[in-house]
């Protein structure tokens, strides 16, 4: 993605290949805690490994650069809101309670995103996207799933409003359970590969990419305009 010149205090959202996340100079398995070392170990193939090492090392690299400091800096941490536990759960900086940050990681691709403004994020291959569309009925809203039926590609239709819904769940303004009453039926589907769509929702700014190199279906969404940086090593 290419840096845009937004509000300096805005959001900012990354996403890039895992590969090139773990080529940046910041980069290394030395920024995981204890805890992610051993969620990472639990990963029965090494590209598993390298996706999830790689969505925790670029939410760093997103908060690092909003707020001007090393990534070594940046200690994450998540819990549970159900269970409690420390090795799942909304990510969060305990040394840093202002800022909101969320993950995403897909075979090959990862976004992260960070603000002093609650941010989602979410990214998903379009290879998915047909197991996926099985829960079509549960989680989409009337509107939604007539628009997603009559699209052209109605699988990508229905994993565009998948990331969008998935990045409001990380903001808290749905659940699983209640995807289906939120309606995104006023939002546009189609999102060529290019230039990021913005578009509006109620009080949230919604951003939507379409990854031309590994076809990925990305979705942003804050209480501010999301800023789009390129924080992964070049080459």
């Amino acid at each position: 993605m290419t840096t845009e010149a937004q509000d300096q205090s805005a959001p900012l959202v990354a996403v890039a290949s895992a590969d090139a996340v773990l080529r940046h100079p910041e980069a290394g398995e030395h920024l995981l805690t204890d805890i992610e070392r051993a969620r990472a170990a639990r990963f029965r193939h090494e590209s598993g490994r390298t996706d999830f090492t790689a969505g925790h090392v670029l939410v760093r690299l997103c908060a690092a650069r909003l707020l001007g400091v090393p990534a070594a800096e940046m200690v994450l941490a998540q819990e549970c809101p159900d269970c409690g536990l420390a090795d799942h759960g909304k990510p969060y900086l305990p040394d840093h309670p202002a800022v909101h940050v969320s993950l995403s990681h897909t075979k090959g691709v990862v976004a992260a995103g960070a603000g002093y403004q609650p941010v989602g994020v979410d990214v998903e291959l379009a290879a998915r996207s047909g197991s996926l569309r099985s829960v079509a009925r549960r989680v989409l809203a009337p509107a939604e799933l007539a628009l997603v039926e009559a699209a052209p590609e109605p699988n990508q239709a229905f994993l565009r409003q998948w990331v969008r819904k998935e990045s409001l769940i990380k903001i808290g303004r749905a659940t699983l359970d209640t995807l289906g009453q939120v309606d995104l039926s006023g939002l546009p589907l189609d999102v060529p590969p290019g230039a990021p769509l913005r578009s509006r929702h109620e009080d949230l700014h919604l951003l939507d990419w379409t990854d031309p190199e590994h076809g990925a279906a990305v979705a942003a969404v804050s209480t501010a305009p999301p800023r789009i940086v390129e924080l992964a090593a070049a080459g």
